[in-house]
């Protein structure tokens, strides 16, 4: 059964928040479901979210709503294992607009994840569409099931 695997005991990193501002622009707003909350990262050429489960899980979709103009065109997942280096699952290449992308073949604005069983994920975005390297996410879900 596939469900959300982002939970409590899931720590997570970025890369950088706007000015610091964890209270209003930080990272726990990723996951929160608050349409009015959103994880805004500083300026910089590449941005990333990393995510530590609690225990392995095989992760099959990944759902993502970006604020337009503040996206990325260029993404890469991966995932590990314990304390291995980050292997890569899958580049995928993110819509400009406001709308809820899921990793869902042949549909616009969605990629496919390649089922894989890892313990972190490395959410990296690359070539922001923002001049100054921002990226700004409303919404970040990891959907799969535990190992």
């Amino acid at each position: 059964m596939t469900h959300s695997l982002v939970c409590a005991e899931t720590v997570s990193r970025v890369s950088s928040v706007l000015n610091r501002n964890t209270r209003q622009f930080g990272k726990k707003h990723l996951f929160d479901q608050n349409e009015e909350t959103c994880w805004n990262s500083d300026q910089g050429p590449c941005q990333w979210v990393i995510l530590e489960f609690p225990q392995r899980i095989r992760v099959s979709q990944l759902q993502i709503q970006f604020q337009g103009g503040f996206s990325s065109r260029r993404g890469c997942l991966e995932g590990s294992q314990g304390s291995e280096a980050f292997n890569k699952i899958v580049d995928f290449y993110p819509d400009d607009n406001n709308s809820l992308q899921i990793s869902c073949p042949g549909l616009r604005g969605t990629f496919s994840v390649p089922a894989a069983e890892v313990d972190r994920l490395k959410v990296t975005f690359e070539d922001a569409t923002d001049f100054f390297g921002r990226v700004v996410i409303y919404h970040l879900r990891v959907l799969g099931e535990k190992v």
